[in-house]
Formats: structure tokens, sequence, C-alpha cells
């Protein structure tokens, strides 16, 4: 199996769309508050064409089987680093799991981040998504901080 990582190009984006849809699919069961039916998360043309982001891909045979996007963001003004880069977009075809793609694709987003001097890196992952924090702390992610919600609608608050 030959593996290529390139950057997208807005060619690709037909297949970006339905592996969003992938993304969506898999991460629904982890969050109620997603709406049903047909969304997007991303606006995948602008991450292709921004200076400040890029999607790369894997290709195999001439087929695109994986991807995912760094973005550099400003980040909270009291941090040791003025910007960050924000991964997304995580998505490998059910079919080529397993051959260690996000890996690649995470790591040519972190050399794309490194070349543009962003050292910091961020993501973000459900907390009951396993298979999920298992690969990204194969990479070096560690966790640092825990989102919390509570939906309050039907709660009495006395």
């Amino acid at each position: 199996m030959s593996i290529i990582i390139r950057k997208a190009t807005l060619n690709d984006l037909p297949v970006l769309l339905e592996f969003e849809q992938g993304v969506i699919i898999a991460e629904r069961p982890f969050d109620p508050t997603i709406k049903e039916g047909y969304i997007n998360y991303y606006d995948i043309s602008e991450l292709i064409t921004s200076d400040s982001s890029d999607i790369f891909v894997a290709e195999s045979n001439g087929e695109i089987v994986a991807s995912g996007y760094a973005k550099i963001k400003t980040d909270r003004h009291y941090l040791k680093h003025a910007y960050q880069g924000y991964l997304g977009f995580m998505f490998v075809s059910e079919t080529h799991r397993g051959k260690r793609l996000n890996k690649m694709i995470v790591d040519a987003l972190l050399k794309w981040c490194k070349t543009r001097n962003i050292f910091e890196i961020r993501l973000d992952v459900y907390d009951d998504n396993i298979s999920a924090i298992k690969a990204y702390e194969k990479v070096g992610f560690k966790k640092h901080m825990i989102n919390m919600r509570l939906d309050i609608e039907n709660l009495d608050l006395g």
C-alpha cells in the first residue's frame, strides 16, 4: 500500500464533504447537542484556500482515504504563546483504519505548523471517544483540560 500525504485542493471537495459527514456521524453518539439532520461543521473551501489553515489528505492508489486540518488561531492574551495551531477534521475511511494514517496526517499538520513558527498545538476530542484519545496520545498529545456541560432545561432548581 503506497500512501501519499499531500495538501488538499478544491478538486478534493466532494470527497472531503463526504468525510465531514463521516466525522459528524461518528461524533453524534458522543454529543447530544448536535442538531438532527444534515449539518456542516467546516467551511472546507476556506480551510483549503486560507493562508492561516490547510487541509492535508492521505491518498492510496489515487483515492483519498484520510484527512485533517491545521488552523492558526490567535490565542488568549495571558498565555505564553500568541498563537496556537488547532487541529481538526481528523478522518480515516473505515477500510483504511489501523494503518497509521492518522499519525501520518498529524505529522504533516505538525510540520506545517512548525514551518510557520507555531509550536502550541491543540485539538478537541470527546471524553468518551476512547479510540480517538488513544490515537492522539500515540502521537504525543496529552490531556490538558476538561470541558464540562449541564443541560438545565428540565432541571428543577426550586
